[in-house]
């Protein structure tokens, strides 16, 4: 058989499949339509790693856990409504839906909802104190005390460090710089600040020279940072000060307890400080105003009332009458000026109270009650601080005393045990060998002593105690 016979009985090739070639951008297309579809909704846990915030306002991070890792990104539209700043290394509880980004094929989830794991125990409990203090009428609008019109004094509840102490300050000062500021520096965050606050306001309310308003003032964060202003203890001590409470909590979107228990609630310090203190430029600027309206009056009612004097004057026909006029305007006259003596020592009592005000807020026993305040709690801590040395040092003495019983030879007396010295040396004796018939011996025992002598030794192995008398 040639080749030509055998490539004639071979049978044809198959075939070949026609072959669909596709785009790299129709491959990622279709990719990120399945995994859409299939992925539209899902929730994730995870701790956050390379947590980069972009310049237009959307924010880039990753998901991880012990064996795998995902990329997500929150946009700006989500971003800007988020109650806390996420952070490296904060574990949170996510919903959002899988895509991929086609430009460079990689997949990863955007994220419409975030809480930092924990917070949804927070909030049902937020929701259930604040419910049953509703039900109470803490929130009541009936019970909201007004907030005075120009405070002789304000009352700040806050950390003395940080700048929301410097920020209130500062607008009270550009605004009426002559109101004083006493501060009540606390802790506003944490366990301990819950029991701060609280006596921080019935300090405040106890003082002799108590302030006009007080202000519960804290800077944003999330709401395990605020979490002492959702406490009931706080809220308690804002529903029972008999001053007008002002509650400038956190940032204008973060709302707490006891943002609903207080008198005012304002979106930040420096809006709390502008709701209490007028300016003072516009407050000289109406009484001014209204001095120039008062003298304008005046005029018009003096030029009114001396023409309607000369028209009668003109009608009136004999003496009688115009002795009678001059009466009548000799009252009016002397009603007027009872009536500007009166304004005018009304505006000196206001100076005098004024100035009696300023005088009060530079008064050293205001400043003496203070240091008085913080002598008193440093001399807790610091009582607190000896009671727990003290007791710390006398279980370690007891422990040594114990150590030492143990150890001391009066321990072994009492156990039925003795001493023997030879006399007249006072060398202890441990074997029969060292003493002979005739010595003196001083027996010490648990109780007392005894003095014998030897009549008989014997070096015997199963160490029989030697005769004495």
């Amino acid at each position: 058989m040639d080749l030509f016979d055998y490539a004639e009985r071979q049978p044809p090739p198959a075939e070949e499949p026609v072959r669909r070639v596709q785009s790299v951008s129709e491959l990622t297309a279709k990719i990120r339509n399945r995994l859409e579809g299939e992925f539209g909704d899902v929730w994730i846990e995870g701790e956050v790693s390379n947590l980069r915030n972009h310049g237009s306002g959307h924010i880039y991070l990753t998901l991880k856990d012990d064996q795998s890792q995902i990329r997500a990104v929150v946009f700006r539209s989500t971003a800007r409504v988020l109650k806390f700043t996420p952070k490296d290394g904060q574990c949170l509880i996510c919903r959002g839906h899988v895509t991929v980004y086609e430009p460079r094929g990689e997949y990863q989830l955007v994220l419409d909802y975030l809480e930092p794991k924990g917070a949804g125990a927070l909030q049902l409990a937020y929701e259930q104190l604040k419910e049953r203090l509703a039900r109470e009428g803490l929130f009541d609008a009936a019970r909201k005390k007004p907030l005075p019109f120009l405070p002789s004094q304000i009352a700040v509840i806050t950390s003395p460090s940080g700048a929301v102490i410097r920020d209130f300050l500062h607008v009270v000062n550009r605004r009426f710089p002559m109101i004083p500021v006493l501060i009540l520096p606390v802790s506003v965050q944490g366990s301990a600040a819950i029991g701060q606050i609280a006596a921080a306001l019935d300090e405040a309310n106890a003082l002799s020279d108590p302030p006009d308003v007080i202000v519960l003032a804290r800077g944003g964060g999330s709401i395990e940072d605020l979490w002492a202003f959702n406490e009931e203890r706080v809220a308690r001590a804002i529903a029972r000060s008999a001053i007008p409470v002002v509650s400038a909590v956190g940032h204008e979107t973060d709302y707490t307890i006891a943002d609903f228990v207080a008198d005012v609630r304002a979106p930040t310090p420096s809006a709390a400080a502008e709701l209490i203190v007028p300016r003072r430029d516009h407050l000289l600027a109406m009484v001014s105003q209204a001095r120039r309206r008062l003298d304008g009056n005046l005029r018009h009612l003096l030029a009114e009332r001396r023409a309607r004097v000369l028209a009668e004057g003109r009608a009136l026909q004999g003496p009688a009458r115009r002795v009678e006029t001059a009466l009548l305007r000799i009252d009016e006259l002397m009603t007027r000026l009872r009536e500007a003596m009166d304004r005018l020592l009304a505006r000196r009592r206001e100076q005098r109270r004024f100035l009696l005000r300023a005088v009060a807020a530079n008064n050293p026993r205001r400043k003496l009650e203070i240091a008085r305040l913080d002598h008193r709690r440093c001399a807790a801590r610091l009582e607190e601080k000896l009671s727990a040395s003290l007791a710390g040092r006398r279980h370690e003495l007891g422990t040594v005393l114990a150590r030492l019983n143990g150890l001391s030879p009066l321990a072994v007396l009492a156990r039925g045990y003795s001493v023997t010295r030879l006399l007249p040396s006072g060398r202890i004796v441990r074997l029969a060998s060292q003493v002979a018939a005739g010595d003196e011996l001083r027996i010490m025992l648990e109780q007392g002593e005894l003095t014998a002598e030897v009549t008989e030794t014997r070096d015997d192995p199963r160490r029989t105690k030697p005769a004495i008398s």
